[in-house]
């Protein structure tokens, strides 16, 4: 309700009645939720400084809550916000379908550029973050965090702010703009055919079978980690008298075909005719090892399927067993290692594209309007990585001092 205006002019502040509304020390006010309004999901909060200000606050934050009681608004996640600030207006997109459509591993991106954002402009009011503050802040990152975790932060900090101005909580013109970020050195490492060999038959002699195949498929197809612990057998195809798999992209669902050599298919049938249960259609197919009681006893763990962070760590344990602890490439550098070698066999970008179920041609439209992709082509980039393959096994890019001599006059 408004302050009521009277023959003395403006009632005290102490007199004003907002429900939930109380006064804190004499000057601060709060709109403080009951027990079961809490329940909704409605916590504490701060208002400021009673007065007009404060009281429209607790008002908005009432009204919120009527609405929610009537079923005609969702209750609000997780900290509270000042209404029109940005923690709001990240609170409100999390409640959008647009949210909720994302890859589970993007919210979970979104997620960890909030720690360092929420802290910063969380209680702050978009229009009012200006560039200097953002440069400080951006700056401070990198020397706390690193250059990839402040360049995260700031790559969210600008898709959230064009959230903002959908949500018209900012005016439009993303001050960060003005900043440059600050890259990170790309990987360049490669994989030889032997080391993976070595590391599919060191997975399987340690139970590993799962994470066997998922190197096997990753090596064959250049699918991403992601793509190959995610395949399921509803895309499982045939090319010819091959196995394949046809998937659209995890990050860009761009369709991709991987075939498999006749070893990775025999180790994939292998694997399948030694589970004891039948893969439903939707279900990831490669899972990790689990534990069965032996001896000297323990708790069981039936296979699950591979997470992203446990797919690292499996195979970081079979990379350490193998190569030691200075060896540090990813199974995400094969899908470099493909391109290397279709590169250097002769592949066309056309094909690379293809194959790699990207924008590798840098011309995206009429990638997709002239090559679809197709078998012909996958097996043209394949061809290109066994040539390749034995080119860069003859040329190992060694160089050797020359020493040059001058001729006497």
């Amino acid at each position: 309700m408004q302050p009521m205006a009277s023959s003395k002019g403006s009632r005290k502040l102490a007199d004003i009645k907002l429900k939930h509304y109380v006064i804190r020390k004499g000057k601060y006010g709060y709109w403080l939720p009951t027990p079961a309004m809490k329940k909704l999901g409605f916590q504490n909060v701060r208002c400021g400084l009673d007065g007009p200000e404060a009281w429209k606050i607790a008002r908005e934050w009432e009204e919120r809550y009527q609405r929610a009681r009537r079923g005609l608004e969702s209750a609000p996640i997780g900290k509270f916000y000042p209404p029109g600030s940005v923690g709001d207006g990240f609170a409100r997109f999390r409640r959008t379908q647009e949210w909720a459509k994302k890859e589970i591993r993007t919210r979970e991106d979104w997620e960890r550029s909030w720690v360092y954002i929420e802290p910063a402009f969380g209680t702050t009011a978009p229009s009012t973050v200006t560039f200097e503050l953002l440069d400080r802040w951006y700056n401070h990152l990198i020397a706390k965090k690193g250059v990839g975790e402040a360049g995260r932060a700031l790559k969210y900090w600008r898709a959230l702010y064009t959230v903002l101005v959908s949500l018209k909580l900012a005016p439009p013109g993303d001050p960060s703009k003005a900043i440059r970020k600050t890259g990170v050195a790309g990987r360049t490492q490669t994989w030889r055919e032997g080391e993976v060999v070595r590391l599919v038959k060191h997975a399987i002699r340690t139970g590993r079978t799962g994470l066997a195949c998922i190197i096997a498929v990753a090596w064959d197809t250049q699918f991403s980690p992601v793509d190959c612990r995610q395949l399921k057998p509803a895309q499982a195809v045939t090319s010819g008298n091959d196995m394949a798999f046809l998937i659209a992209r995890g990050k860009t669902e761009e369709p991709a075909l991987g075939i498999l050599s006749p070893r990775a298919q025999r180790l994939v049938h292998a694997y399948l005719n030694s589970q004891n249960f039948v893969l439903h259609d939707d279900a990831p197919i490669f899972r990790t090892k689990g534990f069965a009681l032996g001896d000297k006893g323990g708790r069981p763990r039936l296979p699950v399927p591979y997470t992203k962070d446990k797919l690292v760590s499996d195979f970081a344990e079979v990379r350490l067993e193998l190569f030691g602890e200075m060896e540090t490439r990813r199974l995400m550098d094969m899908r470099r290692t493909g391109a290397v070698e279709a590169n250097a066999g002769g592949a066309s970008v056309e094909f690379l594209a293809a194959k790699m179920g990207n924008s590798i041609d840098q011309n995206r439209k009429l990638q997709k309007t002239y090559m679809p992709v197709n078998s012909a082509a996958i097996r043209a980039a394949d061809e290109a990585r066994k040539k390749g393959r034995k080119l860069l096994s003859e040329e190992h890019n060694e160089f050797k001092k020359l020493k040059l001599y001058g001729t006497k006059s």
